[in-house]
């Protein structure tokens, strides 16, 4: 590092949860930190992605709440002639809705950006490039006429990934589009065609039906969701089908087209769908070409992301990489911690290489999904379902809060070590399933026992309540 006066030089490249995370970390240690970002603090995460489909799916809630409250004894009625009483529509307003949306997804991003100023961190709005090793130059104006020259010592790339676009199905942002351009629509899609089952693709089916679109999910796979706990998949399958659904499995979409009004998806088997819009969720591109990494060596996969180990390290010295640019796990909170470690690791401090079996992850589908630790097909892979682990479940609607709720779909699932009862993963659907995995997350990561948990007070009645019942129902002799 030279004389002991000069600072740790960092320049991170992308603002998104992996690079603004890098930062703040950085900036807490005593570097010099310069992050650069092209579109704005936050990056996609913020702007395009979890932000506002996160919002879309907290007003689907809102619209199903107002839509079920009915079964609670809550009738909405306005006058109606001769004064009987009149149900009123419940009536979603698209543009307000895709309007807050973005608002709010910018408003985090200055809150972000303000945050990141008052740490001392430098911000510089451009396309960067790695020149040479510890050389960053960033094209400061459209055109590449002015350039900015960055020393670092150390280099985070954080540049993040695209929606993946298919030549037999371009997006062209009016009717045939990727999940960044939903929210440039002025009017609600009357009947939105999904291509791809995974998370995205069913996080959207799910909100827009809910919001009152028709919505034909095109899913290539037996069931939706195929990445997902198989129970879970199964459930929200149900779930679609009946709030009128049509989901298509086992079909592929082989193009896509624009007609007088709407558009036409031609299947393999020459089967035609048409709708009103159609929206491509066929995954996502590592943004990593063209950023110098191949000329200084890095390592990517055939599919262009960055190799990383569990400390975000590459395989050049001084040269670490985060978030969905990386061959680990595309989600926000990994891309985080990969930021943090990175840091931690450049400037020597205390590291703990990250285990993503204990990252815990969400599907905002209505209901939610959420997971953490060892899947049953990940055990079954192993050999050691049912022979070293035990696996159980409990449907949410036998809970008391959920039937106060009126929730009837769910359940809790806790899969444990036969022989010492230490939690070895979980899986819960229901409403706010992202807030009830958290004790199961703690379990995972502290290595904690199924008696542990079902010792623990829950409050009755509670949606908790179900997860120490499983526990209970697990206890080890």
């Amino acid at each position: 590092m030279g004389n002991s006066e000069r600072k740790h030089r960092i320049v991170i490249l992308g603002g998104g949860p992996g690079g603004y995370e890098a930062a703040f970390a950085a900036a807490q240690q005593g570097a010099e930190v310069t992050l650069v970002e092209r579109a704005g603090v936050g990056g996609s995460a913020v702007l395009t992605d979890v932000v506002p489909s996160k919002s879309l799916v907290a007003t689907a809630d809102a619209v199903a709440a107002v839509r079920e409250s009915e079964q609670l004894g809550v009738q909405t009625t306005v006058p109606g002639a001769a004064g009987k009483p009149v149900r009123p529509e419940v009536v979603v307003n698209f543009a307000t809705i895709n309007k807050r949306l973005m608002s709010m997804a910018a408003a985090q991003s200055v809150d972000l950006q303000h945050m990141l100023e008052e740490d001392g961190v430098r911000i510089v709005h451009g396309e960067g490039r790695i020149e040479a090793p510890g050389t960053v130059v960033v094209a400061t104006a459209k055109g590449g006429k002015d350039f900015d020259t960055i020393t670092a010592d150390t280099i985070v790339v954080a540049v993040g990934a695209s929606p993946r676009e298919l030549d037999s199905a371009k997006p062209d942002g009016e009717r045939i589009l990727t999940w960044k351009q939903l929210y440039d629509l002025k009017e609600q899609p009357e009947h939105l065609i999904v291509v791809g089952s995974g998370v995205t693709g069913a996080e959207f089916a799910s909100a827009y039906r809910i919001l009152g679109s028709e919505v034909t999910l095109i899913s290539s796979r037996e069931q939706v969701l195929p990445g997902e706990d198989k129970d879970a998949a199964e459930l929200i399958q149900n779930v679609f089908e009946r709030s009128g659904m049509h989901v298509l499995s086992r079909s592929r979409a082989d193009k896509v087209e624009r007609t007088a009004d709407g558009v036409r998806v031609t299947l393999a088997d020459g089967r035609e769908v048409f709708g009103s819009h159609c929206l491509m969720a066929v995954g996502s591109i590592p943004n990593t070409a063209g950023i110098g990494l191949e000329e200084l060596g890095v390592q990517l996969t055939e599919s262009g992301h960055i190799k990383v180990n569990r400390v975000a390290s590459t395989n050049v010295p001084s040269v670490y990489a985060a978030g969905d640019c990386t061959n680990f796990f595309p989600l926000a909170s990994v891309a985080a911690m990969q930021g943090r470690t990175a840091i931690m690791h450049a400037m020597g401090d205390v590291v703990r290489p990250i285990d993503l079996r204990n990252v815990a992850s969400n599907v905002f589908t209505s209901p939610e999904i959420a997971t953490v630790g060892y899947s049953e097909q990940d055990l079954e892979d192993l050999g050691e379902l049912h022979t070293r682990s035990v696996v159980h479940k409990i449907p949410l609607g036998v809970n008391p809060r959920a039937k106060m709720s009126g929730v009837k779909d769910g359940f809790v699932k806790i899969i444990a070590s036969k022989r010492t009862g230490v939690v070895q993963g979980g899986v819960i659907v229901g409403p706010r399933a992202s807030e009830l995995i958290f004790p199961l997350a703690l379990a995972v990561e502290h290595m904690l026992t199924v008696d542990q948990i079902g010792s623990a007070f829950a409050v009755y009645p509670s949606m908790t309540g179900s997860i120490s019942d499983v526990a209970r129902d697990l206890h080890v002799r």
